[in-house]
């Protein structure tokens, strides 16, 4: 007795390996059926299709009254979705978005959200309805056309799909991430994919890239240019994967004497416009793209965005080209086409898959809608049987009813056999089904139901006219039970008349999406496109530069911030680059086009470049492309870098001289001549020729002196037979041509400074 287990405890206890693993299991099933992925009958997701079955249910329809966004959520909410109401409004309203949606769902009244961004009202303030779109995605549910499931409390029923009379999953595209997998697929247009279904239809084996004769791409609801190449794009639907290049719509418009302006009028998928123009009004400011002068937002209910060149000089396809490479005027929409195959089976599928998972869902609701109303005719022709054998035996059934106490069952036990018929030709007699001559309880019930106004016999001749349209409607349904090609014949026919309804013919329904060959321009250096233009760069003491306009004396009066003074003067162009050397080693590269302009005190050089505060600008120059420079450090450590080596892609700038220590950067000269010259902190200086020198990209560098204590002050390079040459505290130029006492090998100690050496150690 003592080992069984006690009825009270109710702790169980396993690994948490395994605990976790089915949970998380659970979830990641859960996320990936009934939450993420669409169904590839219908294209939904359960919330969306949760959303049009509870406005049908409340009699939503497109030419229906409007009813608060509100009751709808709340709807939704508590009988089949039990998530959150504002996650129910956003995909409620996101099936409102023309923008969003090629073929919207829902009908909103009110303020659903632009293209701008702007998010939608409260759901208080909007009111929605169907559209005929959803209306044609639920036509059937009530002739049994799909299988209904119970609702998350088991009081109510849902649909488990849509009958869906058109292939809304490509229609109107889709998005999710899953656990473990995601979807994305671009919308398209329906004339193209119901052809391409009726192509599959008449030729099941058909091949992916036939298909493409009727589907040649996505059909984005904002429009745009796809410039994807057509190999690429026959891959992406063979596969299921693969990405669409999206262009924006633009055209040149000339504004006379030779002006001009650039008008975008369509905008890739998804991008926000808002964002759009803040990008591009950054590159301006910026400077990324000088040849552009201005944006400008003139959108009403349609999208125009005006793009001014700086110049009328420019060509219209180089800044385009360059918008394209730099903003969201061009995108990569990517295609996935992960979907659930029969709503179980999560599944990357191809075109033709998708369209044939569409088709075999069609097929199936053909069938049950039609065994359905076959079902309903033999239930009417049972009725009009009952109804028949009472108008031929009208005055014994008027007796039944009259004088029996159970009118019924008499009925029933009355034999209304080929004796009881009054007047009725062979053609007309219609045989009871339980036996012969007898009434079921439904053929029973209807004749006690009957009203006195029916006994006419204009009545009677109405029913036998019905009787007989039903037989013949029974036939036919017979028929297509029984034949698979008239089958496919009758979906022929409801997804024509589907493409009549929502076709390139019908309000909005004429491709959007255009195709067109990238032409990609030749990317210009940055240098093409500025404006050459004089300038004088200005950087104070404590990093603070700027560009004067023209070349203004070198020596002129400016003014700084207290506390500040001037340090670098130079005359430049407004196309080249300036190098900054930190004492950190670092070389940075600004380009002088994008300096602030002179009329302020400028900008922090910080602000420009990730130059640390620790560190400090040791030099700056203008870049000669093919000189070399000279870089030392402190620690009396250097070396020969070719200027071209030094220009950074980036604001980080690039490593040159590597310093450990207290060593710091300390000399950046460009190399003129055969010989190098350095002084130490001891006053001691050393010429020996500059082939003792390596030329690296990138390192710690030789020993240029000896030092037994301080280190390097200057460095210099200059031509052996000229001299060398100093300024002395006067400003007097002085040069030393007998060089003999202090030339030597590279790495020695060198002698005292010649007379009349600056006393602040420098050459210059």
């Amino acid at each position: 007795m003592n080992d069984l287990p006690d009825p009270q405890n109710t702790e169980l206890s396993e690994p948490l390996r395994r605990a976790i693993g089915e949970r998380y299991l659970t979830y990641a099933l859960s996320t990936i059926m009934d939450r993420a992925l669409p169904d590839a009958r219908d294209g939904l997701k359960p919330v969306h299709r949760r959303i049009l079955f509870a406005m049908r249910e409340l009699k939503l329809s497109p030419n229906g009254r409007f009813r608060k966004s509100s009751k709808i959520s709340g709807d939704v909410m508590g009988n089949y979705h039990p998530h959150g109401d504002a996650a129910i409004y956003d995909a409620m309203a996101r099936l409102a978005q023309d923008f969003n949606v090629r073929y919207p769902l829902v009908d909103g009244q009110g303020n659903f959200g632009n293209i701008d961004g702007d998010n939608p009202a409260a759901s208080r303030y909007t009111e929605a309805r169907l559209t005929a779109a959803a209306e044609a995605l639920m036509e059937g549910l009530a002739e049994n056309a799909v299988d209904f499931r119970d609702n998350y409390d088991g009081t109510l029923t849902e649909p488990v799909v849509l009958p869906a009379a058109f292939p809304n999953l490509l229609a109107n595209g889709a998005s999710g991430i899953a656990v473990g997998m995601a979807t994305n697929i671009p919308p398209h247009n329906i004339e193209e994919l119901i052809g391409a279904c009726l192509h599959l239809i008449k030729t099941p084996d058909a091949r992916d890239e036939t298909l493409l004769n009727y589907i040649p791409g996505p059909d984005f609801p904002t429009g745009g240019v796809i410039v994807e190449p057509k190999e690429s794009i026959a891959e992406a639907y063979r596969t299921g994967r693969g990405a669409f290049r999206l262009r924006a719509k633009w055209e040149k418009e000339d504004l006379g004497r030779g002006q001009w302006q650039i008008v975008v009028t369509e905008i890739p998928y998804q991008v926000q416009k808002s964002k759009l123009i803040e990008k591009i009004a950054d590159l301006i400011q910026s400077k990324k793209v000088p040849i552009l002068g201005d944006v400008r937002d003139e959108s009403a209910d349609d999208v125009r965005l005006i793009l001014e060149p700086r110049s009328k000089n420019v060509d219209a396809e180089v800044l385009m080209g360059t918008l394209f490479r730099q903003s969201d005027l061009e995108v990569r929409f990517s295609l996935n086409m992960n979907v659930l195959i029969d709503g179980r089976t999560p599944m990357v599928c191809s075109l033709k898959e998708v369209l044939r998972a569409f088709l075999d869902h069609r097929r199936e609701v053909l069938l049950r809608r039609s065994q359905h109303r076959l079902d309903k005719i033999d239930h009417r022709l049972e009725v009009l049987e009952g109804f028949l054998i009472a108008f031929l035996n009208l005055d014994r059934v008027i007796d039944i009813i009259r004088y029996d106490d159970d009118p019924k069952a008499a009925l029933m036990r009355e034999n209304w056999g080929r004796a009881h018929v009054r007047a009725m030709s062979e053609a007309d007699y219609v045989s009871p089904r339980p036996g012969e001559g007898e009434l079921t309880e439904v053929q029973a019930e209807a004749i006690l139901n009957m009203r006195l106004r029916s006994l006419r016999r204009l009545e009677e001749l109405e029913l036998i006219r019905e009787r007989d349209e039903l037989m013949e409607e029974r036939a036919g349904l017979e028929d297509l039970l029984a034949n698979e090609d008239v089958q496919w014949a009758a979906i022929s026919d409801q997804l024509r008349e589907t493409r009549t309804q929502f076709g390139r013919k019908s309000e909005g329904g004429a491709r959007r999406t255009q195709f067109a060959e990238a032409h990609e321009v030749e990317e210009v250096p940055l240098e093409a496109m500025i404006e050459r233009e004089p300038i004088t760069v200005v950087c104070s003491k404590m990093g603070w530069i700027r560009a004067m306009k023209g070349h203004i004396a070198l020596d002129s009066a400016l003014k700084f911030k207290d506390g500040d003074e001037g340090r670098f003067t130079l005359h430049a162009e407004t196309t080249d680059k300036l190098l900054v050397f930190g004492s950190n080693g670092r070389f940075y590269t600004v380009p002088a086009a994008q300096l602030p302009g002179g009329r302020g005190m400028g900008e922090p050089l910080r602000l420009m470049v990730d130059l640390p505060n620790e560190a400090e600008i040791v030099d700056l120059f203008i870049h000669r492309p093919g000189t070399r420079l000279l870089v030392a450090s402190s620690a009396g450590d250097g070396f020969v870098v070719p200027a071209d080596d030094v220009v950074a892609q980036t604001r980080a700038g690039k490593q040159v001289l590597n310093v450990r220590g207290d060593a710091r950067a300390l000399v950046c000269r460009p190399v003129a001549g055969d010989a190098v010259a350095c002084v130490g902190e001891n006053r001691k200086v050393l010429v020996f020729m500059l082939d003792e020198l390596p030329e690296m990209a990138r390192g710690k560098g030789v020993r240029l002196q000896k030092y037994k204590d301080g280190g390097l002050s200057d460095a210099t390079t200059f031509t052996l037979a000229d001299g060398l040459s100093w300024k002395d505290p006067a400003g007097r130029t002085r040069t030393e041509a007998d060089l003999a006492e202090w030339l030597g090998k590279r790495a020695g100690a060198g002698r005292m400074a010649p007379r009349g050496f600056p006393r602040d150690n420098r050459f210059t």
